[in-house]
């Protein structure tokens, strides 16, 4: 994969980690925009990421009922409920890391610690910057990559345009925004991102 693409990865590790050293405790308990998940839980999320075994997930599986999210949302809860301090560690310790677990895929973990630094920070009022680029590879994957999040198929019928970069895809009526509003959308945070879109597609997305 390109360094380009781990410069980034890295980049956005240490930008979470920084917004998290700035939360106080009550902003690390406060529900992010992942239905069921804490602050602290996305953030115990990141941290695992870099580090995760297929035997973790394993260990984990029967009680989650072999369920993907519940498994998903089982390690982030555990992860989530260490000590801020030792959340923040993790990260910073782990930002340049370069894999995550078999059954994984690596080009996921660049749009993961983009889209999940946006269920942080927006319900907390809390502005965390993302490069346009950043968001454009997101979405390039996110377009191509199908489950979980099925974007091809879900806003089949419009027309998906990056207004602060050179991305579009899609054929119908218009829903035009930043790379990360629409990063967002890919990734079904349509209420976190629809004040952010204009076009003749948006009031579909509104119904």
């Amino acid at each position: 994969m390109a360094e380009e693409y781990w410069t980034a990865v890295r980049t956005m590790r240490l930008r979470v980690a920084d917004f998290l050293g700035s939360l106080s405790p009550a902003e690390w308990d406060a529900p992010s925009l992942c239905p069921g998940w804490r602050v602290r839980d996305v953030a115990g999320h990141l941290a695992l990421v870099p580090t995760i075994t297929a035997w973790d997930m394993i260990a984990v599986a029967p009680r989650a009922l072999f369920n993907p999210h519940r498994i998903n949302t089982a390690l982030a809860t555990r992860e989530g409920s260490a000590d801020p301090a030792d959340i923040l560690a993790k990260i910073r310790r782990h930002a340049g890391v370069r894999r995550t677990a078999k059954g994984l895929d690596t080009r996921n973990n660049l749009f993961d610690v983009i889209v999940h630094s946006q269920d942080m920070a927006r319900p907390l009022g809390r502005d965390l910057p993302v490069p346009a680029g950043y968001s454009r590879d997101g979405l390039q994957r996110v377009w191509e990559m199908g489950w979980p999040f099925r974007a091809k198929r879900r806003l089949a019928g419009v027309r998906l345009t990056a207004t602060d970069t050179d991305w579009a895809v899609g054929d119908g009526p218009e829903v035009a925004g930043s790379a990360l509003a629409l990063l967002l959308l890919l990734t079904g945070r349509t209420a976190a991102a629809v004040d952010a879109l204009e076009g003749s597609g948006v009031a579909a997305l509104r119904g």
